[in-house]
């Protein structure tokens, strides 16, 4: 903690008979005129200034800071927690367990490894949906998530023992984001300090990229990788530059029949065409206080979609009334208005603060919004979608080459069935095990979800979703039975509002039934379509569609035989079941007839903003949130019935498929070896633009043909246990197996196939990536990756670093590269790398078939880091091509990190020499 007071910042705020301890910015002259997000930076250096890793001369650059500057100056963030999922989380607490181990083989105590800011782990990513459309859904989903998981369970259940301030919420509760919301922040946190109880903002960073779900509380935090979370866990600060702060003005109201998911895909795709990568983004305007707090969450969540670190809105009495009713104590709300007014940190839509760049947003001008068929920012009109599917189609199924013109010039005739269009030429009979038979065809949409923490948070368009499912079972309307549909809302507050308000027979009529809380199809937890339609589709090669309400719809995420996916609002993915095609137009045509034969359209289903607001107000009550969070770590009777492990190492267990001992400090001194340049590399693979760590080390279901599933079965894993990648990261050989394993991933270094497949360039044969890897490994060649544009965006993966290190990769070599991916590299001891601005790999010349040499790295030993390494790629024929690659270590901690091998390296041997 603080030892050092330079600006006499250290005051009292007496609030409500108490008294706080308080580090004032109106100390430090120059503050007041920051943006919001940059004043909680201020105060977290003024805190935390020790005179020697934090000084006043941070705090004095931060004051000064110039919007117009690039980022060049290096502070300390030490977030006040950290938040995680089981994904990320459960391979964060093997690495810490690890450690333990380590440290004492360093001459250290094994207790020195514990968490000295307070985490938390909610499990929700880990239900998948085996069974859907029933009433004992989720019972049964239940059943087999312990099934599956009890022994990652029961290593978190040690981890809750072993280590302090750490907690575990288990499953069932909640998506992490939205118990984040409704329970875990604090938005001012308290801490006793030398007898002292001082008060702070709440900030933190979490192991999933949507952790700025939180910046709608106006909590500053992102996601970052699980080796940098280990490292906050430590006590080690998050090294950063000061950023560069996009003001986004908000003006206007939400039109009647838009939804905040429609908002939140308009500013994605402004944000991404902006470019806002590294950067914050600050919401600020009269607009502001006529954005609802849940459609704030909605918009925070979004972040990592539209590329910035933070998309943040700050403290009002919009942010005060969620708090009190989500049950935030009395004490504590009023905690947190004085603390906002005293500090500057209360939103004044009169006092625009100073920005570097400058948008602005109309709200009534946003219109109904889906994105896809594979990226969030590529947003389509609602109106325009039919005709986008069209042109988009061909690239999906080939045979539907002139889909376009074809479908401009076809209406759809009016019938009680879906419309397929001329360009959807094939079309597959297929029966159900009940005798039902129906036609699928290219453009089905096979999951129709809601999911996912992006909109299950925001009661506005779940209770728009319920009611268009009441006024479609009203009027006689079905979902198409090709349509897997599925209900898995953000936390168990959902389904109370659900029943208060009288809804759920009419989603679970339309197969609406609840099927867990957790992050389910979004994660690529869909689970297996039904046999009949996973044969038709594969045998037949459909292109199939998922519409889930999601923010991640990457290509091989969703599910593994659904080839185009989309986002859409809660009551949208409800409609496209009722379609069950994407080629629709919910204007010009019918979803179904009534009674007297007349066409029922979506505007005659859809709530008006009136209705959606008055079943708000009489089924939401702050004694639900009370209620459910009463007891929020407790568990049900199927997780207190888990044995538990006890004792401050773990008891590893050699036959163990889930979790075992990872080997990043294996054969580790006190002190780094020095680095090394590269040379006489290969390239394992050459890939394009936007390539996300989905690409790199999917989350989803394991091909029992892959490496990863041939090492399950070599361990006498049955096929239905295979689980998911995201549930065995805690295992390192399942995951070293499953890195670039992605279905639809593109190796430049072959023509025309997908997946996890390399050419060996040393024997000429394709192989699978790991396997080429191992043969690279045996004969002591080094390797390193080329890449595109937006390296590595998408999930906070720490796994898509750790994979790439331990294949042997040692530099990564792209145009552009996504924030979190790129430290965590770095954090993993790999070299992020970019080509010359206005390069690419094709531009210079480069197939991939090269010998890479790497001069100049060697400079990091002598405490300096280069801005530029000499790389030189030979050709079998001897002909070389040179280029100065830009280094990517961007502050000095980085550079420690990297010398160190990777970041924990660097914590560990800190804490031995302490």
């Amino acid at each position: 903690m603080s030892s050092v007071d330079t600006f006499g910042a250290k005051g009292t705020l007496a609030v409500g008979g108490r008294s706080y301890e308080i580090f004032r910015l109106s100390a430090v002259p120059g503050v007041e005129r920051l943006p919001f997000s940059l004043k909680v930076l201020a105060e977290n250096l003024l805190r935390t200034e020790d005179g020697a890793n934090i000084t006043a001369d941070h705090v004095r650059a931060l004051a000064a800071w110039d919007p117009d500057a690039e980022p060049d100056t290096e502070i300390q963030f030490t977030p006040a927690r950290v938040v995680m999922q089981d994904f990320t989380g459960v391979p964060c607490v093997v690495d810490l367990a690890t450690m333990r181990e380590a440290v004492t083989s360093l001459g250290g105590e094994a207790s020195t490894i514990n968490p000295l800011a307070p985490a938390e782990l909610v499990i929700d990513h880990s239900v998948q949906i085996d069974v859907f459309g029933t009433s004992d859904a989720f019972a049964r989903n239940v059943e087999y998530e312990y099934q599956r998981n009890g022994e990652r369970y029961q290593f978190l259940r040690w981890g809750q023992t072993a280590f302090d301030d750490f907690k575990v919420v288990p499953p069932g509760t909640g998506i992490v984001h939205q118990v984040n919301i409704e329970y875990l922040a604090r938005v001012v946190m308290t801490r006793e300090v030398d007898g002292v109880e001082r008060a702070y903002p709440d900030t933190c960073v979490g192991t999933d990229s949507h952790t700025t779900m939180v910046n709608g509380l106006g909590v500053l935090g992102w996601g970052v990788g699980g080796i940098e979370a280990e490292a906050a866990m430590l006590g080690q600060p998050v090294s950063m530059l000061i950023p560069r702060v996009v003001g986004f003005k908000l003006s206007g109201e939400i039109p009647a029949g838009v939804t905040a998911t429609d908002v939140v895909l308009t500013i994605t795709q402004k944000l991404r065409q902006h470019g806002v990568v590294g950067k914050f983004v600050e919401f600020y305007g009269d607009g502001v206080a006529a954005v609802p707090l849940a459609n704030r969450a909605t918009i925070g969540n979004m972040s990592p979609e539209f590329g910035s670190t933070a998309a943040i809105f700050p403290i009002d009495d919009v942010t005060l009334e969620y708090l009190r009713l989500t049950g935030r104590s009395g004490d504590q709300v009023a905690l947190v208005e004085a603390y906002a007014k005293e500090q500057g940190l209360w939103h004044d839509p009169a006092s625009e603060p100073v920005f570097s760049e400058y948008l602005e947003l109309d709200l009534s001008t946003v219109v109904p919004s889906i994105a896809g068929p594979k990226r969030p920012q590529d947003r389509i009109e609602l109106s325009r979608a039919k005709e986008q599917f069209a042109r988009d189609l061909p690239a999906y199924a080939p045979e539907a080459t002139n889909g376009v013109d074809e479908a401009e010039e076809e209406s759809f005739p009016a019938s009680d069935s879906p419309a397929i269009s001329s360009h959807v030429h094939r079309t597959v009979p297929v029966t159900t095990p009940d005798g039902v038979t129906y036609d699928l065809f290219h453009g089905a949409v096979v999951i129709a979800s809601i999911t996912s923490c992006t909109n299950t948070s925001n009661p506005s368009v779940m209770l728009a979703a319920a009611l268009l499912a009441k006024n479609a079972v009203e009027k006689g309307l079905t979902v198409k039975p090709w349509v897997k549909t599925s209900m898995a809302p953000g936390s168990q507050v959902v389904t109370n509002y659900y029943e208060k308000a009288g809804l759920w027979p009419y989603l679970e009529k339309l197969g609406y039934h609840l099927v867990g809380y957790g992050c389910t199809t979004c994660i690529g937890n869909s689970g297996p379509l039904p046999d009949e339609v996973s044969e038709a589709v594969n045998t037949h090669d459909l292109a199939v569609a998922s519409v889930l309400s999601g923010n991640r719809n990457f290509e091989g995420r969703i599910n593994p035989d659904v080839k185009m996916n989309y986002l859409a609002s809660p009551p949208l993915v409800i409609a496209y079941a009722l379609a069950g095609t994407m080629d629709f137009d919910f204007e010009a045509d019918p979803l179904g007839r009534d009674a007297d034969g007349h066409p029922i359209f979506l505007r005659d289903l859809w709530p008006t903003p009136e209705e959606v607001q008055a079943t708000i107000d009489s089924s939401i009550t702050r004694e639900m949130f009370t209620a459910d969070y009463a007891d929020v770590f407790a568990g049900d009777d199927l997780w207190r019935a888990l044995d538990t492990p006890e004792g401050d190492t773990f008891a590893w267990d050699p036959e163990s498929t889930y979790v075992r001992k990872p080997p990043y400090f294996e054969g580790m001194g006190a002190e780094p070896e020095p680095v090394t340049d590269i040379a006489g590399a290969r390239v394992l693979a050459k890939l394009g633009d936007s390539v996300t760590t989905d690409h790199i080390s999917p989350a989803g279901s394991i091909k029992a043909d892959s490496p990863a599933g041939r090492y399950l079965a070599e361990h006498g894993v049955e096929r239905r246990d295979f689980n998911s990648y995201g549930s065995r990261r805690g295992n390192h050989e399942v995951m070293i197996r499953g890195t670039f394993a992605n279905i639809r991933l593109k190796n430049q270094l072959l023509d025309g196939v997908e997946g996890g497949f390399t050419r060996n360039l040393l024997s000429g044969e394709q192989t699978s990536i790991y396997d080429a890897a191992q043969a690279y490994a045996e004969a002591g060649v080094p390797l390193v990756v080329l890449g595109g544009k937006e390296y590595g965006s998408g999930s906070s993966r720490d796994w898509a670093a750790k994979g790439t290190s331990l294949l042997g990769v040692r530099a990564v070599i792209t145009e552009s590269f996504e924030r979190i991916h790129r430290s965590n590299l770095i954090g993993m001891g790999v070299l992020p790398l970019q080509f010359p601005d206005g390069e690419t790999a094709d531009s210079l010349g480069l197939d991939g078939t090269e010998t890479f040499d790497v001069a100049g790295i060697t400079e990091l030993n002598s405490g300096t880091t280069p801005s530029t390494v000499r790389v030189t790629a030979t050709k079998a024929d001897g002909t070389a091509v040179e280029f100065d690659a830009v280094v990517r270590i961007d502050t000095p901690g980085e550079a420690d990190y990297y010398r160190n091998g990777g970041i924990l390296q660097y914590v560990l041997r800190s804490l031995v020499a302490a």
